[in-house]
């Protein structure tokens, strides 16, 4: 079996991770287009919408409101399978809320560097 959390392998994602996740609440979305695998193969299913393939998630970003996005992280697990793919799973809160948010995405070391290649947003109830 392939090394969990190899420490070189989990700085690499927490980094690619801080990255995105600056991106998001600073909505910037040529970093957050860039940090998704540009492929028809990649998945994000939002609170409200299910995206199939790169260039609908990159619609929905460029529709989005730049609005509202802050959101402090209450929980941050990210685990390394391997040297080339990981998990990323958080909870969230944003201001004004009281429903509490989770967010999961599959990352994959591409040529290109580490990629979303499936997310999933949800809120609980």
């Amino acid at each position: 079996m392939q090394p969990i959390n190899d420490p070189q392998v989990l700085a690499e994602v927490n980094a690619a991770f801080d990255r995105y996740e600056t991106a998001l609440v600073t909505n910037d979305v040529a970093v957050l287009d860039e940090l998704f695998w540009n492929s028809p193969h990649t998945l994000r299913y939002g609170v409200g919408e299910n995206l199939y393939g790169y260039e609908a998630i990159q619609a929905f970003r460029a529709g989005r409101p730049s609005a509202g996005l802050e959101r402090t992280l209450l929980r941050r697990q990210i685990t390394t399978y391997g040297t080339d793919f990981a998990m990323a799973n958080v909870e969230f809160e944003r201001a004004g809320s009281t429903r509490i948010g989770r967010q999961s995405q599959a990352w994959v070391r591409t040529p290109e560097g580490w990629r979303v290649v499936s997310a999933h947003v949800s809120l609980m109830g």
